[in-house]
């Protein structure tokens, strides 16, 4: 069930790491890829990635990835593959802005900052199962309807031990998510700034 187990967490990886790679390939690229074209190299990326290729190297790619990154929580996984979707629309700023909070107060405690270990939680703590499922309620009540299926996906793929952690914030977070949040809000309050810092230019008397 193990080796199953890991072959399943390489193929997520795999196809993880090709939805990456398009990405990039779609920023120095003209025109938008046709989601028939993004399938098609989500297929051969993720094959090329997954299986071994020799010149030394007795395990496949997506292997050497895993030993970098470890297993991505489920929720960067499934945002990363929905972006693929033709109906796929821009992450919400609230949900980056509520990562950004929860990671700036997580990491410095879960590293050993004061008394308290948020990380303990994650192992089966039922106030913290709830206000999981608070947030996924608060993201239905503001229609994104995605933010609650990718957190339902979380609690189940946790309750079921898809990856090898048993801690359920491993399923919701993660070092890559957590940066990806920061960096966009910081980048929005950025934004506003410069906008705001334009605008008053323009308005400046004379």
């Amino acid at each position: 069930m193990n080796s199953l187990m890991q072959v399943l967490s390489l193929i997520e990886l795999s196809i993880t790491t090709a939805v990456i790679c398009i990405w990039v390939l779609q920023k120095f690229s003209p025109n938008p890829f046709p989601f028939a074209v993004k399938l098609f190299l989500v297929l051969l990326i993720g094959n090329v990635l997954f299986w071994p290729l020799g010149l030394g190297m007795e395990l496949p790619l997506v292997a050497y990835v895993r030993g970098v990154t470890g297993d991505l929580s489920i929720v960067l996984t499934l945002l990363l593959w929905s972006s693929l979707l033709p109906s796929s629309k821009p992450t919400p700023m609230a949900f980056k802005f509520a990562v950004a909070i929860v990671a700036f107060c997580f990491y410095p405690f879960a590293l050993g900052l004061g008394m308290i270990d948020p990380y303990a939680w994650g192992y089966g703590s039922i106030a913290f199962l709830i206000a999981v499922l608070v947030f996924a309620v608060v993201c239905a009540l503001t229609n994104w309807t995605k933010g609650v299926w990718i957190i339902a996906i979380a609690i189940i793929a946790w309750a079921a031990q898809w990856h090898e952690s048993s801690n359920l914030w491993d399923y919701l977070l993660d070092p890559f998510l957590a940066i990806w949040a920061l960096i966009a809000f910081f980048g929005m309050l950025y934004r506003r700034r410069r906008d705001k810092a334009r605008s008053g230019y323009l308005f400046r008397p004379g």
